[in-house]
């Protein structure tokens, strides 16, 4: 079992940036593929960001490569979405998720997942 938190959302005009963050807690961290997916008002949950057990493999969603970047710190338990030039359409409710195996951005291979953070982008 492990409890994911994050923080770190809010709101931010286009073209910013914002950094969220998850916690994790419970048993070993670095045993969890971790991703980060997102949720607009009406819309499904959506694929952003993930990362490998060790960090040292990341996948992106198209729309945000290059403006986004997910990392790991296993000591510290935390996965951070380091988010720029942001896009009002990129509002959303955004969550990380773990997983016991390969990063994926396949939403349903993922068992734990936080409660989400608002990110609100002002155009």
């Amino acid at each position: 079992q492990v409890q994911l938190v994050e923080s770190g959302g809010g709101l931010v005009q286009a073209g910013g940036s914002l950094r969220l963050s998850c916690a994790a807690s419970g048993r070993t961290f670095s045993s969890y593929a971790m991703g980060w997916f997102r949720q607009a008002d009406g819309k499904e949950r959506e694929f952003v960001a993930a990362i490998s057990r060790s960090g040292s493999v990341t996948k992106y969603a198209d729309s945000v490569k290059g403006r986004f970047t997910i990392s790991r710190d296993n000591a510290a338990n935390t996965v951070y979405l380091q988010m720029t030039s942001l896009k009002p359409e990129e509002t959303a409710v955004y969550y990380c998720a773990a997983r016991a195996g390969d990063s994926t951005e396949l939403r349903y291979l993922y068992r734990y997942w936080g409660q989400g953070t608002q990110v609100t982008v002002s155009s």
